[in-house]
Protein backbone atom coordinates (compact mmCIF):
# COMPACT_ATOMS: atom_id res chain seq x y z
CA UNK A 1 0.00 0.00 0.00
CA UNK A 2 0.98 3.39 -0.67
CA UNK A 3 2.15 5.90 1.61
CA UNK A 4 -0.42 8.50 2.35
CA UNK A 5 0.85 12.13 2.84
CA UNK A 6 -0.88 15.35 4.67
CA UNK A 7 -0.06 18.76 4.65
CA UNK A 8 0.52 20.72 8.11
CA UNK A 9 0.88 24.41 8.46
CA UNK A 10 1.34 26.11 11.82
CA UNK A 11 1.16 29.72 12.39
CA UNK A 12 1.24 31.64 15.76
CA UNK A 13 -1.30 34.34 16.74
CA UNK A 14 -1.25 36.89 18.70
CA UNK A 15 -4.81 35.82 19.95
CA UNK A 16 -6.07 33.95 23.23
CA UNK A 17 -7.32 30.26 22.10
CA UNK A 18 -10.65 31.02 23.19
CA UNK A 19 -10.83 34.07 19.89
CA UNK A 20 -8.96 31.53 17.84
CA UNK A 21 -11.85 28.85 18.77
CA UNK A 22 -14.76 31.01 17.82
CA UNK A 23 -13.28 31.54 14.14
CA UNK A 24 -13.20 28.48 13.73
CA UNK A 25 -16.24 27.21 14.96
CA UNK A 26 -18.51 30.04 14.05
CA UNK A 27 -20.49 29.80 10.81
CA UNK A 28 -20.60 33.21 9.99
CA UNK A 29 -16.79 33.57 10.94
CA UNK A 30 -15.86 30.41 9.29
CA UNK A 31 -17.12 31.94 6.06
CA UNK A 32 -15.10 35.02 6.04
CA UNK A 33 -11.72 32.95 6.33
CA UNK A 34 -12.83 29.72 4.49
CA UNK A 35 -15.80 29.20 2.79
CA UNK A 36 -19.78 29.64 3.35
CA UNK A 37 -21.12 26.67 5.75
CA UNK A 38 -23.32 24.94 8.12
CA UNK A 39 -20.85 24.09 10.58
CA UNK A 40 -21.61 22.78 13.95
CA UNK A 41 -19.12 21.53 16.58
CA UNK A 42 -20.74 18.47 17.61
CA UNK A 43 -19.51 15.22 16.78
CA UNK A 44 -21.13 13.23 13.68
CA UNK A 45 -22.15 16.97 12.19
CA UNK A 46 -22.38 16.18 8.73
CA UNK A 47 -22.19 19.73 6.83
CA UNK A 48 -20.86 21.80 3.48
CA UNK A 49 -18.24 24.31 2.74
CA UNK A 50 -19.05 26.16 -0.30
CA UNK A 51 -17.83 28.63 -2.45
CA UNK A 52 -18.15 30.38 -5.90
CA UNK A 53 -14.63 31.21 -7.05
CA UNK A 54 -15.71 32.74 -10.22
CA UNK A 55 -19.54 33.22 -11.92
CA UNK A 56 -20.73 29.19 -12.52
CA UNK A 57 -18.14 27.56 -10.86
CA UNK A 58 -18.82 26.54 -7.32
CA UNK A 59 -16.70 24.61 -5.09
CA UNK A 60 -18.45 22.18 -2.55
CA UNK A 61 -16.52 20.16 0.40
CA UNK A 62 -18.51 17.31 1.86
CA UNK A 63 -17.46 17.57 5.61
CA UNK A 64 -18.10 15.33 8.93
CA UNK A 65 -17.66 16.40 12.28
CA UNK A 66 -15.61 13.77 13.52
CA UNK A 67 -14.01 15.12 16.99
CA UNK A 68 -14.60 18.56 18.94
CA UNK A 69 -12.24 19.60 22.26
CA UNK A 70 -13.14 23.01 22.77
CA UNK A 71 -10.14 25.07 22.89
CA UNK A 72 -8.47 22.43 22.37
CA UNK A 73 -9.01 20.39 18.92
CA UNK A 74 -10.98 20.23 15.75
CA UNK A 75 -11.19 17.23 13.45
CA UNK A 76 -13.31 16.50 10.51
CA UNK A 77 -13.60 14.69 7.20
CA UNK A 78 -13.27 16.64 3.93
CA UNK A 79 -14.43 15.41 0.22
CA UNK A 80 -14.38 16.68 -2.48
CA UNK A 81 -13.04 15.95 -6.11
CA UNK A 82 -11.97 12.32 -5.38
CA UNK A 83 -10.20 13.25 -1.85
CA UNK A 84 -10.87 12.09 1.06
CA UNK A 85 -9.05 13.80 3.60
CA UNK A 86 -9.30 14.34 7.59
CA UNK A 87 -8.41 18.04 8.67
CA UNK A 88 -7.40 18.44 11.95
CA UNK A 89 -6.91 22.07 13.51
CA UNK A 90 -4.90 22.04 17.01
CA UNK A 91 -4.55 25.29 19.63
CA UNK A 92 -1.34 25.32 21.72
CA UNK A 93 -1.47 28.91 23.81
CA UNK A 94 1.97 30.10 24.59
CA UNK A 95 3.43 33.50 26.18
CA UNK A 96 2.01 35.70 23.73
CA UNK A 97 -1.22 34.25 21.67
CA UNK A 98 -1.71 30.59 20.24
CA UNK A 99 -0.20 28.40 18.19
CA UNK A 100 -2.55 26.82 15.40
CA UNK A 101 -1.24 23.76 13.62
CA UNK A 102 -3.10 22.55 11.03
CA UNK A 103 -3.43 19.07 9.09
CA UNK A 104 -4.66 17.78 6.24
CA UNK A 105 -4.37 14.07 6.15
CA UNK A 106 -5.04 11.53 3.63
CA UNK A 107 -3.31 12.54 0.20
CA UNK A 108 -2.45 9.50 -1.69
CA UNK A 109 0.77 9.62 -3.99
CA UNK A 110 -1.96 10.07 -7.49
CA UNK A 111 -3.19 13.51 -5.83
CA UNK A 112 -0.31 15.72 -5.87
CA UNK A 113 -2.27 18.22 -7.31
CA UNK A 114 -4.62 18.51 -4.71
CA UNK A 115 -1.52 18.30 -2.20
CA UNK A 116 0.25 21.13 -3.69
CA UNK A 117 -3.33 23.00 -3.86
CA UNK A 118 -3.26 22.58 0.26
CA UNK A 119 0.25 23.31 0.35
CA UNK A 120 -0.79 26.65 -1.56
CA UNK A 121 -3.98 27.56 0.12
CA UNK A 122 -3.94 26.64 3.62
CA UNK A 123 -1.42 29.94 4.12
CA UNK A 124 -3.18 31.80 2.55
CA UNK A 125 -6.23 30.63 4.73
CA UNK A 126 -4.31 30.99 7.68
CA UNK A 127 -3.62 34.67 6.92
CA UNK A 128 -7.48 35.52 5.69
CA UNK A 129 -8.07 33.66 9.35
CA UNK A 130 -5.52 36.44 11.18
CA UNK A 131 -7.52 39.07 9.62
CA UNK A 132 -11.00 37.98 11.08
CA UNK A 133 -9.30 37.62 14.11
CA UNK A 134 -7.76 41.06 13.81
CA UNK A 135 -11.22 42.66 13.78
CA UNK A 136 -12.98 40.44 16.01
CA UNK A 137 -13.58 41.91 19.56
Amino acid sequence: MSELRTVTVEREFSHPAEKLWRALTQPHLIEEWLMKNDFVPVPGHKFTLSREPKPGVKVVVDCEVIEVEPQKSLTYRWSAFGLDSVVTFTLTPTATGTVLRMDQSGFGPDQTRAFNGAKASWPQMLEALDEVLRNLE
